[in-house]
C-alpha cells in the first residue's frame, strides 16, 4: 500500500476546485494508494506522464481534459508527494 503526503498550500486550495474535479482526485488517490503508479498507467483516461524541463522530477495525471494533478513518487518508500491540482492552460 501506497502513503500519500499532499502538500498544505494544495489542501487550502481543494476548497477553489470544482466539485467533479475533487471526486476524481479521491478516486485518484484511492487507485494510487491501492495500486500505485502502475495502477494508473492501465487507466489511459488518465494519461500519466513523466513531465520535462524544470519539472523533470515530477508526473502529471488527468483528472479531466482540463486538470491535471502534479506529483512525485518515490517509489522504494512507496510514497506519493501531491503537490498541486490546476487547470491546465492551452
Amino acid at each position: 500500500m501506497w502513503t500519500i503526503y499532499e502538500k498544505k498550500s494544495l489542501i487550502k486550495s481543494l476548497k477553489l476546485i470544482p466539485k467533479h474535479i475533487k471526486k476524481e482526485y479521491e478516486i485518484w488517490k484511492r487507485i494510487v494508494e491501492l495500486q500505485g503508479i502502475q495502477g494508473l498507467k492501465m487507466i489511459k483516461g488518465y494519461h500519466d506522464e513523466a513531465l520535462k524541463g524544470e519539472w523533470k522530477e515530477f508526473r502529471s495525471s488527468r483528472l479531466s481534459l482540463q486538470w491535471r494533478v502534479i506529483y512525485k513518487a518515490e517509489s522504494e518508500q512507496l510514497e506519493v508527494y501531491i503537490i498541486d491540482i490546476n487547470a491546465h492552460k492551452y
